[in-house]
């Protein structure tokens, strides 16, 4: 039997802490209706004493979703924690999501504090959040450069304290793979409440690993993804939505499913890039302009021979608009008869050696050969009188 991971999505939170990205009451909540559709489990409507807006967004979306968990993100402060209740209370789901950061790093120098300072301000954070919901979800920030025998104290507490989340960040985005999944696997082997709590990934793509940091995670116990779509977030971004439910789709193998509805990935990506005024990379994974389209002609040819050769998922499965051959001075022969044939002209092999030529001429010229170029090329070809 699959085992179900939870998608937390974090998009109106960590995702519009991108500059540039600031949502509106209304556009957060229009937002948060789609996600809602997509599937997600937990959404994370914002930082509620951050600002009066804010707090605004976090009640409507509390108010108006219906099946998801809507969560508030505090800080290990009894007045961060009261604002974010008082706004979830509307909520049919609501959660707190509190924590503090538990590196040295953080300890020394962000609070002048001590570790066990820090471990008794964890767990008042958590009996506060518990006085307002059953459900609460801690952070240890910058669990990635934490050491692992005080991380495993840290959480060990919070759950007796009443966390049912636990979330394990990788804030600054440093672990590899295999550390954060080991990380992942002390806690499981070494805490000795773990079993009433959910432990939940958070990664950050500063070295580009977030999304491996985060499967990993899964893979050695782990059962919460926390993630955005188009993996916006704080400097390079959060661990990309999109990346994380496709990775566990395609691979039945490792026992997982999401509720993510993933016809909708595409047109959710749209969404959120519109409304963040946000472009999406074009070589983005699953979801970027050209993550379907192929202009090597040894690709090209391969992919119009049988589509799996160079192409593990079916665009429809992600909601795209479908698989492109793009002719570029790269380009083949198949790939050329094959546009021209969409176009609708039929020319044997004689004709497409013959206007190849002239082709790569045009094509060396410009960046992509468009239709126009094509029904000039043909047009140019059919006018030619037969010398033989």
């Amino acid at each position: 039997m699959a085992e179900k991971v939870y998608i937390f999505d974090t998009t109106l939170r960590d995702g519009e802490q991108v500059p540039g990205c600031k949502l509106n009451t209304k556009e957060k909540l229009e937002l948060a209706l789609k996600l809602e559709s997509l599937g997600v489990d937990i959404l994370e409507a914002g930082f509620p004493i951050s600002s009066p807006g804010d707090f605004e967004s976090v009640e409507q979306i509390a108010k108006a979703i219906t099946n998801a968990t809507v969560c508030g993100l505090s800080r290990a402060v009894q007045k961060d924690i009261e604002v974010a209740a008082q706004a979830l209370k509307y909520a049919k789901r609501p959660r707190i999501h509190t924590g503090i950061g538990t590196s040295d790093f953080h300890i020394k120098s962000k609070f002048n504090a001590t570790r066990e300072e820090i471990l008794e301000r964890a767990v008042q954070a958590v009996k506060w959040a518990r006085n307002f919901t059953d459900d609460v979800e801690f952070y240890a920030e910058d669990a990635g450069r934490t050491n692992n025998e005080y991380l495993a104290r840290v959480i060990e507490a919070v759950i007796a304290a009443g966390a049912t989340v636990v979330n394990i960040p990788d804030t600054t985005g440093y672990c590899l793979p295999h550390q954060y999944g080991e990380k992942i696997a002390f806690l499981k082997n070494n805490v000795s409440n773990i079993d009433k709590a959910i432990i939940s990934c958070h990664c950050h793509n500063d070295l580009g690993l977030a999304t491996a940091n985060s499967i990993s995670g899964v893979i050695n116990g782990a059962r919460q993804i926390e993630c955005t779509v188009n993996g916006l977030g704080e400097r390079a971004g959060n661990t990309s939505l999109e990346e994380v439910v496709m990775v566990i789709k395609q691979h039945k193998d490792l026992g997982y499913y999401t509720n993510i509805q993933s016809q909708l990935l595409n047109p959710m990506s749209r969404d959120v890039s519109d409304t963040m005024r946000m472009p999406v990379q074009p070589n983005k994974a699953i979801v970027g302009a050209n993550a379907f389209s192929h202009s090597s002609g040894i690709h090209q040819d391969g992919f119009l021979k049988d589509a799996q050769t160079y192409e593990i998922i079916n665009p429809e499965e992600v909601g795209a608009d479908g698989s492109k051959i793009v002719l570029t001075a790269r380009s083949g022969r198949s790939a050329l008869a094959h546009r021209l044939q969409k176009l609708g002209y039929q020319f044997n092999r004689n004709d497409i050696d013959i206007l190849y030529q002239s082709f790569l001429q045009v094509a060396d010229r410009k960046k992509e050969v468009e239709e126009a170029d094509l029904h000039q090329l043909a047009s140019t070809y059919k006018a030619v009188p037969a010398t033989t």
